[in-house]
Order: C-alpha cells, then sequence, then structure tokens
C-alpha cells in the first residue's frame, strides 16, 4: 500500500467529525495535540476505528492512547502499515 498522508487522514477525521475539525489539520497544527485542535480521547477513538476498517490495519486502545496529534497518527499508521506489507 501506499503511504497514508496527511490529506488522507483529514479525509478520514472529516467522515467521522465533520469538515469543520478536519479544517483545523494543517500541515502548521502537525505537531499540536488533538485535544488543543478540539478532538477528544473519544473522536481519536473514532478515527482509529475508521482506520482500522479503511485499512485493515488492528490498532490496540492503547496505540489510540500514543496517537496524541496528527503526526503522531500519521507516523503510526504509517509504521504499521510498512510492518504489515514486509
Amino acid at each position: 500500500m501506499k503511504e497514508f498522508t496527511f490529506d488522507d487522514l483529514k479525509r478520514v477525521v472529516s467522515s467521522c467529525l465533520g469538515t469543520a475539525e478536519a479544517a483545523e489539520l494543517t500541515l502548521e497544527t502537525a505537531d499540536v495535540s488533538f485535544d488543543e485542535l478540539g478532538l477528544d480521547s473519544l473522536a481519536r477513538y473514532e478515527v482509529a476505528m475508521v482506520l482500522q476498517e479503511q485499512l485493515g490495519l488492528p490498532i490496540p486502545d492503547e496505540d489510540i492512547d500514543r496517537m496524541l496529534s496528527p503526526r503522531a497518527a500519521l507516523d503510526y499508521v504509517n509504521e504499521r502499515l510498512a510492518t504489515a506489507a514486509s
């Protein structure tokens, strides 16, 4: 699979939470915590569930708790996809 991109993440957030929340995700806010961007732990969980479904990528609950920013989520997903591909 190709790399999971920032735009891919924005699409997932938009499908889960709406376009207003996704609009907060920019390259400039990639290292800002999801909490500061208005996405609480429940929102992160919902995004993780959609990622699991769309990518066929199991994400344990404890890993969701480590995806605290857009960059952390992207890095996690891409690491897992690379591992799955090898």
